[in-house]
């Protein structure tokens, strides 16, 4: 039977230094199962498809090239600063809380309720990327605005 799980149109896309290292890690600390991981001969990732819920992110190796240039770099070479973030939704945020800084996540706004409802907190990962979770879930949640 297909999977019939929504899916969404947007997969965010990150580099690493170390892909094979943010593949592992990503897994053990955040809860991301593994969807495809593309190797090249020397067994090291090129192309990982992660999965978090019905949301996925891929990822890869920083390899500089056309890319890196003129499109996005590693936080480490943006002064530790990020131009987005990705925000995923789990059950109990104070429970992934402790499991991502179990595994060395810097906590950068520890769990807290929100004015618009629900409770996050947001971490770098080892490598800089900025993630936030929390369980508010815009799906879930009526437009204020109408649209």
């Amino acid at each position: 039977m297909a999977d019939e799980r929504p899916k969404s149109g947007l997969i965010s896309c990150l580099g690493y230094s170390d892909a094979d290292a943010a593949v592992a890690w990503l897994c053990r600390a955040f809860g991301f199962r593994e969807h495809a991981v593309y190797r090249d001969e020397a067994g090291n990732v090129v192309h990982a498809e992660l999965v978090l819920g019905n949301g996925m992110i891929m990822l890869g190796p920083d390899q500089g090239g056309e890319f890196g240039k003129q499109v996005m770099t590693l936080p480490a070479r943006a002064g530790g600063r990020c131009t987005q973030t990705i925000y995923a939704i789990v059950e109990d945020v104070d429970a992934h809380c402790a499991r991502a800084t179990a595994e060395g996540a810097e906590v950068v706004i520890a769990p807290r309720g929100e004015s618009y409802g629900g409770r996050s907190y947001s971490v770098r990962d080892p490598e800089g990327h900025a993630w936030s979770f929390g369980t508010y879930d815009p799906w879930a949640t009526s437009s204020k605005t109408g649209a």
